[in-house]
C-alpha cells in the first residue's frame, strides 16, 4: 500500500511552497524503502521457494508447478494492493474541505503543454491539510505493523537446515557470482538487443504515476481523484495480466505486444493532442484502463521472453531485467520537473519504437537459429521469477 501512497502524495506535495520540505523527507524515505524493499523480496521468493518444494515433496507434485502457483497467490494479493491503497488515500484525500474551483486559465496549464513552475492548483489551498496528511500516515503505519504481526504470529518459520537443504537442492549461486553473471551476460547480443524493451517498461510506468497523474488528473481534477485513477490502472493491469497468462499459448507473444504496441501508440498520440477538462472526467479514467492493459503485456510478456531466451542463464537474464526497469524508472523520474509532457511523450514514443526494432531482430535471431521450429508460448508465462517487475 505505501506504493501507492507514493504515487500520489509525492506527485501533488511536491509542488506545493513546502516542496523543499518534502524533498528532504521523502527523497530519504524512498532510499530506506528500497534498502528494505531488496532483502524482504528476496525473503519472500526464497520462503515462496522452498514452502512449494515442501510442499510438492509431500503431497508427489511437480515442484515447478506448485512454486508457480504459490507466486500466482502472492502476486495476485499483491496486485490488489495498489487497488485497496490508492482507496484508502482517495477516501481520506476526498474529506478536504479546502477544495478550489479550477479556472478556464489554470485547466490551460494542464495536459501534455503544462507550464511546468506555473503549474496550477499548486497552492496553499489545494494542498491537504496536516491532519488528513497524518490519518493517512497513521493507516499506513498501522498496516505496516499489521503485516509484521501477521507474519510473526501466523507465518510458519522455516529452520535453518532445511533452508541450506533446499538452497543445495535449488543450486542457488552466491551474490558475487550473481553479480559478476549479470554484467557478463551483457555479451550476449539478445540481452544487449533486449535493454530498450526493458527500459520502456521502466518508462511507460513512470510516465503514468508521475507525470500522468500531475499534469493531467491532479491538474484539472485535484489530489483527490489520484487514487480513483490509479485503482482504474491496478484493477485492470491485474485482470488482464491473468487473462494475457491464460491466452499466451494460443496467441503467441507477438500478436500481444503488437496489442501493446498499438495500444500505447495510440495513448500517446491522443494525450498529445486532449486538453484535459473537468467536465470529461470519463475520459480520465479511459487513459489509465488502456495503459494497464499495455502494461499488462510488457510485464508478463517481456519477462516471459527472458524465461524462454536464456533459459539457462535465468539468474542472471532476470538480474539484467531488474537493471535495466530499474534504470528506465530513474531517468524518468529523473528528468520529470525538468521537461514538459509533451518532450516526454515524444521520448516515450521514440523509445516504444526503438524497442519494437529490436524486439523484432530478436525474434528474427531466434528464427534463423531455430528453422522450422514453432516459438515456445507456454511457458512464457513460466517460473516465479517472471512475476518481479511489480516490486
Amino acid at each position: 500500500m505505501f506504493w501507492s501512497f507514493l504515487s500520489d502524495f509525492y506527485s501533488s506535495l511536491l509542488l506545493t511552497e513546502d516542496s523543499k520540505v518534502y524533498r528532504y523527507t521523502l527523497i530519504p524515505t524512498s532510499v530506506i524503502l528500497g534498502l528494505g524493499g531488496a532483502p524482504l523480496w528476496s525473503a519472500k521468493c526464497t520462503y515462496l521457494t522452498i514452502a512449494g518444494t515442501s510442499y510438492a515433496e509431500k503431497a508427489g507434485k511437480n515442484a515447478k508447478d506448485i512454486i508457480n502457483q504459490y507466486f500466482g497467490v502472492f502476486f495476485l494479493v499483491f496486485q490488489s494492493s495498489g487497488v485497496w491503497g490508492n482507496l484508502i488515500s482517495s477516501l481520506i484525500f476526498s474529506q478536504s474541505s479546502t477544495k478550489v474551483e479550477i479556472s478556464e486559465e489554470d485547466l490551460a496549464c494542464c495536459g501534455a503543454y503544462n507550464c511546468l513552475a506555473d503549474t496550477t492548483n499548486t497552492t496553499d489551498s489545494a494542498k491537504p491539510s496536516h491532519s488528513l496528511i497524518y490519518t493517512l500516515l497513521g493507516v499506513y503505519t498501522a498496516s505496516g505493523v499489521l503485516a509484521v504481526l501477521l507474519i510473526i504470529i501466523f507465518l510458519d518459520q522455516i529452520k535453518s537446515d532445511q533452508a541450506e537443504t533446499e538452497k543445495e537442492k535449488l543450486e542457488i549461486p552466491s551474490f558475487w557470482s550473481t553479480f559478476l553473471a549479470t554484467f557478463q551476460h551483457l555479451k550476449d547480443k539478445r540481452q544487449c538487443l533486449l535493454i530498450p524493451l526493458t527500459m520502456y517498461s521502466g518508462f511507460e510506468q513512470g510516465f503514468l504515476s508521475g507525470d500522468y497523474t500531475k499534469a493531467y488528473v491532479t491538474c484539472a481534477l485535484g489530489i483527490q481523484y489520484v487514487g480513483y485513477v490509479m485503482i482504474c490502472f491496478a484493477a485492470v493491469n491485474s485482470l488482464c495480466s491473468l487473462l494475457f497468462g491464460k491466452i499466451s499459448q494460443f496467441t503467441g507473444r507477438k500478436l500481444l505486444f503488437a496489442l501493446a504496441t498499438v495500444t500505447n501508440t495510440a495513448c500517446i498520440i491522443a494525450l498529445l493532442l486532449w486538453k484535459p477538462h473537468p467536465k470529461q472526467l470519463a475520459v480520465f479514467f479511459v487513459f489509465p484502463a488502456l495503459w494497464g492493459l499495455s502494461d499488462a503485456v510488457w510485464q508478463t510478456q517481456t519477462n516471459g521472453l527472458y524465461g524462454i531466451l536464456f533459459e539457462k542463464h535465468k539468474e542472471a537474464a532476470f538480474a539484467n531485467c531488474r537493471l535495466w526497469e530499474s534504470l528506465g524508472f530513474v531517468i524518468a523520474f529523473g528528468y520529470s520537473t525538468k521537461l514538459q509532457v509533451y518532450i516526454k511523450l515524444y521520448i516515450l514514443l521514440s523509445v516504444l519504437v526503438l524497442s519494437m526494432v529490436t524486439y523484432g531482430a530478436v525474434e528474427c535471431l531466434e528464427a534463423k537459429s531455430s528453422p522450422g521450429t514453432p516459438t515456445a508460448t507456454k511457458k512464457e508465462n513460466g517460473g516465479p521469477l517472471t512475476q518481479e517487475t511489480h516490486m
